[in-house]
């Protein structure tokens, strides 16, 4: 295991991407409003929409005061807005209950709105550097793969993935299964040569202005194993040229049997779905100027305006009383439109 972990932890230190809330460059909310945007959701994507996010709203105090209108119009097209909502709650509770301190234990955390295991478990690592095992789709992957040489077909973790994602987990307490011959540095992550260590200027409010020198063995773990499985460890087409570990893989060895395979249900096509209608309502709500022409109530969508935007108006109506029943819009007695007020 440890020439294992000290490829990884080598391939790690070349080729981390730069993410803003990586390296001890954001706060544990940071980290937390990170792991929530990513859910379903492509890094490349959540970047910009996280950077805004947090210089608008760098703790949690700042996203409790904020208007509902304000967080479902900045959470823009990052996807499942009711995320937006469920992040606010927690905000709210974290501010009201917690001090604006995020909880540094994982019952404390998991008892927030909207956090899970996941989540929790990311935080707990990735902003408090303890040692647990962080299970994500990416992580199932890349174990499934390297130790049992058998594919991950999606689904929620089964009880012998995560068996295995806790017995794989380096010890952060200097075991000597976790250090190599050349002495107790190797048990620990550098901050990548690629990164910029100089955080001192620009810096958003909820940013951390400072980078540890050193990464638990654990963290580090959690990291590689997880980037190694978003950018060649990928679920069709895996990159097995391109990986560190594939001498050590079993997968590989074994001739990649049922690559790609899924247990779960086909992906559902967005073309003509409630998703797609009800992105199109939030799309035309946050797209309203602060004073809308034409109607009676200041930032609201006209009924005549809210037919337009999708033929089958059975389906429309509805995907709005969907977004009703989700507290992400407002209905109007002449039946307009709005986001949330308040």
């Amino acid at each position: 295991m440890a020439h294992v972990r000290l490829k990884l932890a080598a391939w790690w230190e070349a080729n981390a991407r730069d993410l803003p809330w990586r390296f001890g460059r954001a706060t544990p909310w940071g980290v937390l409003v990170s792991e929530v945007m990513s859910q379903q959701t492509q890094m490349s994507r959540v970047v910009p929409y996280w950077t805004q996010w947090m210089e608008r709203w760098p703790d949690a105090g700042a996203l409790a005061a904020a208007p509902k209108a304000d967080v479902i119009t900045a959470w823009g097209r990052l996807g499942y807005p009711r995320r937006a909502l469920r992040l606010q709650e927690c905000a709210r509770v974290v501010s009201s209950e917690c001090g604006d301190e995020l909880p540094r234990a994982y019952d404390a955390l998991v008892a927030l709105p909207g956090v899970g295991d996941y989540t929790a478990s990311a935080v707990m690592s990735f902003a408090y550097g303890e040692r647990v095992a962080v299970i994500d789709t990416n992580i199932r992957r890349v174990l499934s793969r390297l130790f049992r040489g058998e594919e991950s077909r999606g689904g929620a973790a089964s009880p012998l993935e995560r068996a295995l994602a806790n017995e794989v987990l380096p010890s952060d307490g200097g075991d000597s299964d976790d250090i190599s011959d050349d002495g107790p540095d190797d048990a620990v992550m550098k901050v990548p040569s690629g990164v910029s260590h100089d955080v001192s200027r620009g810096v958003p409010q909820g940013v951390s202005r400072h980078v540890p020198r050193a990464t638990p063995p654990s963290v580090m773990w959690n990291q590689s194993v997880m980037e190694l499985g978003a950018l060649v460890c990928t679920a069709k087409n895996p990159l097995c040229e391109q990986c560190p570990v594939s001498d050590d893989c079993a997968f590989l060895a074994a001739g990649r049997p049922g690559l790609g395979e899924r247990r779960t249900r086909p992906r559902q096509r967005f073309q003509g779905t409630d998703r797609q209608v009800r992105g199109i309502v939030l799309k035309a709500l946050r797209e309203l100027p602060a004073e809308s022409v034409g109607s009676r109530d200041p930032g609201s969508l006209p009924r005549e305006r809210v037919e337009s935007l999708w033929r089958d108006h059975v389906q429309l109506d509805a995907c709005i009383a969907g977004l009703d029943d989700d507290g992400l819009i407002e209905i109007l007695p002449d039946g307009a439109l709005r986001l949330p007020r308040g």
